[in-house]
């Protein structure tokens, strides 16, 4: 029989008899009902509020009402985390983020008279969208040698300069002259460290992260006779007073002209001009002018962008060979 907390009351006791045929009868009307109620299909038990055994079935249509937690991979609604992307920095690059304060230039490149007051200063933050192999934020790892940097010209083009606080990238980090004007601090095992400014490029033997200091700026950080020392570098994006100069490369007309751009605070990502059909980007080369090779452009309306993707527009630089002319513009400081 099915259990019940709720039994019955106990019949009373009858002095009549009752005949023995009845008393069977009724005793196997009893048994067959008792086990009918046993037997049925909903005869589960599931404790009631009442305390009575009952089974307890959803009402039709009726919909689950709690989310199970998933104990597998599949049927995922939510998109998986995205691998992280490979670095483009060199291999030398070691992982997290580098501490970079804020340096003054140990000098100016490209410098002229007469150039426009710096606009106010700006702090800016945020990625690198068009960060070469040397991205903001990481520091790497490789070795200092040392050269003569004579009158502080270079692969870059920027000219003769009194600022000796400079350096030459190996090749496959000066990437076809990215890297030029960039700001970098050099530190050395010692814990002595320098910023420089590259102005040239270090060709084979020189390896990947290894930096060719001047001999001034080297004698910063170890003696010369130490000849190859081992350091870690990260970009910087110092504060400076200086604005941003373009110069037209020497030969350059209406027709054919090479465009620079000198004394930006961060490295220059791409440099355009405008045309009627809009803004046209200028092929760089390993000498760090864009050129335009019909003529597009030249003496017109110029859009510098930076590896984080400001852009700055200058107007009003007439076609001059070889002077450098100031603007009145200049990168945020990141």
């Amino acid at each position: 029989m099915a259990s019940s907390s709720h039994r019955r009351p106990r019949p009373e006791r009858r002095t009549r008899r009752v005949p023995v045929v009845t008393v069977v009868a009724v005793a196997a009307v009893a048994l067959v009902v008792s086990l009918v109620v046993a037997f049925r299909p909903d005869g589960g038990s599931e404790t009631g509020a009442d305390g009575g055994a009952r089974t307890v079935e959803p009402a039709a249509g009726s919909g689950v009402s709690g989310s199970p937690t998933a104990t597998g991979t599949t049927g995922t609604t939510g998109s998986p985390s995205p691998k992280p992307k490979p670095s483009t920095a060199s291999p030398s690059a070691t992982a997290g983020r580098a501490s970079t304060p804020a340096a003054t230039p140990a000098g100016k490149s490209g410098s002229s008279s007469g150039r426009s007051a710096a606009p106010a200063a700006r702090t800016a933050s945020g990625a690198a969208p068009s960060a070469g192999r040397i991205a903001p934020g990481t520091s790497y790892r490789g070795v200092a040698t040392s050269y003569d940097a004579g009158d502080g010209n270079g692969a870059c083009s920027y000219g003769p300069t009194s600022d000796v606080m400079t350096a030459a990238m190996n090749t496959a980090d000066y990437e076809t002259s990215k890297a030029c004007g960039a700001y970098v601090l050099v530190r050395a095992g010692s814990g002595a460290s320098i910023t420089v400014r590259i102005t040239n490029e270090c060709p084979a033997p020189c390896e990947v992260g290894q930096l060719d200091l001047s001999q001034q700026a080297f004698a910063k950080l170890a003696p010369l006779s130490a000849g190859r020392i081992p350091v870690t570098w990260s970009l910087l994006s110092p504060a400076t007073s200086d604005t941003v100069s373009i110069r037209y490369k020497t030969g350059s007309t209406q027709y054919w002209c090479g465009i620079q751009a000198i004394g930006h605070r961060n490295p220059l990502a791409r440099l355009e001009v405008r045309t009627s059909a809009g803004w046209t980007r200028l092929a760089r080369t390993d000498y760090n002018y864009f050129l335009s090779e019909q003529g597009t452009g030249c003496g017109g309306a110029l859009r510098l962008t930076d590896i984080y993707g400001e852009q700055l527009t200058v107007e009003g630089i007439a076609v001059r060979a070889n002077v450098v002319q100031p603007t009145r513009v200049q990168f945020a400081r990141h």
